[in-house]
């Protein structure tokens, strides 16, 4: 008898202490970034409104460059531990493609514009996959030392191959999307020509010899806040990083930075909804994306960083920065002033080749 009780009550206990285990699950989520001035912007525009109107904790993972790869093991291993998962057009179509990730029904899972618009119609063009909510335009560009260039800055992006005119190290990100691009366009291939180029072989090596030129002066990033670290710290001449990191050097800290827009690549960001979660955590997911994602919270999130919001209502919403009191209007990637020369990201082209290209390019690197 004594024995029935204790276990009775051992199982009670464990019973309890699992609800609990539950119910703490039931008011957190993971929501993954990218982290720095970006996560920053997310915080203050919807996660903290989030969180004080349901209670739900939200813990941020600063893992997105790694999402592909991780989110492949999680699914092998059967335990996605990530609710909501912040993404690169690219890569949310593979996701999408290998099943990794929700697809959305956007007009009933997202809000409406304001005047009754559906999602559909005010994210347009911008939605390139059944599985990606997009959240911001941006670009990524280069930074330089306005100090560190002598009398004349800048202007071309192949400048950033001219060692003899601006000396000293550079940044590149260590991946070959957007530098592949960048060393053929400045090695005379014509901007309508250079994903034909490069799903070749050989384009790829004459991409991969063009950067060989200045290989031996490149310090190479992973994380978005390395090269506005570089550049703050003088360590490097010029820099490629993400167009709302470097107005947060420029603007917010005051170095002596500037932007270089020409050839700057523009690029979709936003959410996707890993496959695999629990209906509970999925029905959450679900309710913090349609927040999210509604007109105001993503002319919101403008007001911290500039990137240009997804949906075509929140544009006019876009006013000064919070604590600035900057307009950020003309801080955008999409000002006509600055998309003079514009390079126009081919999602499709990286959703096919990207792990190709990924190896080839990493083999190179390690020569």
């Amino acid at each position: 008898m004594k024995l029935t009780k204790i276990f009775m009550t051992s199982t009670a206990l464990a019973f309890a202490a699992g609800a609990v285990a539950a119910a703490d699950m039931a008011n957190e989520m993971t929501i993954v970034s990218w982290g720095g001035a970006y996560s920053k912007s997310q915080l203050n525009a919807y996660h903290n409104p989030y969180s004080e109107k349901t209670g739900v904790t939200i813990i941020n993972d600063d893992s997105s460059a790694e999402a592909v790869a991780k989110l492949r093991a999680m699914n092998e291993a059967g335990n996605v531990t990530w609710d909501v998962v912040d993404v690169v057009a690219a890569d949310a179509m593979r996701l999408c493609d290998e099943g990794l990730a929700e697809e959305i029904d956007f007009n009933s899972q997202l809000a409406p514009a304001p005047d009754g618009t559906t999602a559909e119609d005010d994210f347009g063009a911008l939605l390139v996959s059944d599985c990606f909510i997009p959240q911001i335009v941006y670009s990524t560009t280069f930074g330089y030392r306005t100090d560190l260039v002598g009398d004349t800055a800048p202007s071309s992006i192949c400048d950033v191959f001219d060692l003899e005119a601006y000396p000293g190290k550079r940044s590149l990100e260590k991946r070959p999307i957007n530098n592949m691009e960048w060393a053929l366009l400045c090695d005379g291939v014509d901007k309508a020509d250079v994903y034909d180029v490069l799903e070749t072989s050989e384009g790829q090596d004459q991409a991969l010899a063009k950067l060989d030129t200045i290989k031996d002066s490149v310090v190479w990033w992973s994380a978005g806040a390395d090269t506005p670290q570089l550049l703050a710290d003088g360590e490097v001449v010029m820099g490629s990083t993400y167009n709302g990191r470097l107005f947060s050097v420029i603007e917010e800290q005051k170095q002596p930075v500037a932007m270089l827009w020409d050839a700057q690549v523009f690029d979709l960001d936003g959410w996707i909804i890993p496959a695999g979660l629990s209906e509970e955590r999925k029905a959450r997911a679900l309710d913090y994306i349609y927040f999210a994602t509604d007109t105001q919270r993503l002319a919101d999130q403008a007001k911290y960083i500039s990137y240009g919001p997804a949906r075509a209502s929140s544009a006019p919403l876009v006013g000064q920065h919070a604590d600035l009191g900057i307009d950020m209007a003309p801080h955008m990637p999409t000002d006509p002033n600055n998309a003079q020369n514009t390079f126009l990201y081919n999602y499709e082209f990286w959703a096919d080749y990207r792990d190709d290209i990924d190896a080839k390019f990493q083999a190179w690197l390690a020569k």
